[in-house]
């Protein structure tokens, strides 16, 4: 393999290996909030629990996801150095954006909601969570304002060689960015919904004795992930309306990932039919009612056995998104033979196979973690566990004292 082909190879993996820590992080937000709002609202100690235990899922995750981000972007000087040239003011704005603005708004409001269970009022933590789902979208707008440029480059013009914004509303409303957003962000909630559904089957099937804990988690993603389901496909679909001449040839088959379309259409197919199934038997009887034991334990183990597919069908959609567009890197601009840096091929070889151990290392610790957390069900939460509630009697006497 020459230079470009490594250097190809090395971002793919890194930029893949990101994306599924996002993924999944964008999906749990949402739902620890939910949960952390009920538990403000109601005060009962079940709604904590739900909180406690699904927010140290999203925690792991989210930490795993940043070491492997700052390495994403390291890539971009280290082996793409042509592209920062001519597009680096125009690709790097909105990445300098995230990265000082969403990111740093969003870690810091993260530290504040672990290090202030039960040290801030209850209200202000939990607008603390949900200042922390706010910035981790507005994160995930600005990187695909960044691809979105890269897509379809609108908002620029060439002076010298070199990409300079001249209208920022274009750049910002980039139809390439948007219409993938809005896929994405569904897509990001049915991802959780699986990971959650395969968890509590899998308590299920160990016989929990939290039994009404893993229930309450169940409805949720239910109904999360029927809804996600239809807007995931949905929003799919629409994205047709502006698809280039080389996706529309990767689709319609004959390039090595032309088999990542069909995959994507079916499973989302796939995973409406069961959530509205699942949600129908919310409704109707209950999830255990109207079913025989085999049958339940049959589905359990379904669910617990694809919980890693959603992963699978987001890679294949970044491939359709990244591949389809070559041979471009800025698409009609700027080719990806022009973009790469001039190192020699050993020199990438070396940092592929560092920069590959590092990434299965991480992704390997990332899901022994939650594993480890998911399996332990709602005791000895990790989470929030220093702290005393400033509402106990004890604390409030202490303080008089």
């Amino acid at each position: 393999m020459d230079v470009l082909e490594l250097s190809r190879l090395q971002f793919a993996s890194t930029a893949i290996f990101h994306f599924l820590f996002v993924v999944l992080t964008l999906g749990l937000a949402p739902v620890v909030a939910f949960f952390q709002t009920r538990w403000a609202i109601s005060g009962k100690e079940v709604h904590e629990r739900l909180t406690r235990y699904w927010g140290q899922l999203y925690v792991v995750n989210y930490a795993m996801g940043i070491v492997v981000g700052l390495a994403m972007e390291f890539q971009f000087g280290l082996h793409w150095s042509g592209l920062m040239t001519f597009a680096g003011d125009v690709f790097g704005a909105p990445l300098a954006t995230e990265t000082l603005v969403a990111f740093f708004l969003e870690s810091t409001f993260l530290g504040m909601w672990i290090f202030g269970w039960h040290r801030l009022n209850r209200w202000v933590h939990t607008a603390l969570i949900w200042l922390v789902v706010l910035t981790a979208y507005l994160s995930a707008y600005w990187v695909m304002v960044a691809n979105g440029f890269l897509q379809d480059p609108v908002g620029h013009v060439v002076e010298d060689g070199v990409a300079r914004i001249d209208d920022v509303g274009a750049l910002l409303t980039n139809q390439q960015a948007i219409g993938a957003l809005l896929h994405i962000v569904p897509v990001c909630l049915l991802t959780a919904s699986v990971v959650m559904l395969g968890i509590c089957s899998w308590h299920f099937l160990r016989g929990t004795p939290d039994v009404d804990f893993f229930r309450r988690s169940l409805r949720v993603a239910v109904v999360m992930g029927a809804v996600a389901a239809v807007f995931a496909v949905g929003f799919g679909f629409a994205q047709f309306a502006y698809l280039t001449d080389e996706k529309t040839q990767v689709i319609d088959g004959g390039h090595w990932v032309s088999f990542a379309w069909p995959l994507m259409e079916i499973s989302g197919t796939l995973y409406m039919m069961i959530f509205s199934g699942l949600l129908f038997f919310l409704i109707m009887n209950g999830f255990d009612r109207a079913r025989p034991a085999w049958l339940r334990r049959f589905w359990h183990r379904f669910y617990v056995w694809t919980l890693p597919w959603p992963f699978v069908v987001v890679a294949c959609g970044w491939l359709i998104r990244e591949v389809g567009r070559q041979p471009w890197v800025v698409y009609g601009e700027l080719t990806t033979a022009d973009a790469v840096s001039a190192h020699s091929a050993g020199t990438v070889l070396t940092s592929l196979v560092l920069f590959g151990v590092l990434f299965a290392t991480l992704a390997v610790l990332d899901w022994w973690l939650i594993a480890r957390l998911a399996r332990r069900g709602p005791h000895d939460l990790a989470l929030g566990s220093d702290g005393v509630s400033v509402d106990e009697p004890e604390l409030v006497l202490a303080g008089r004292d």
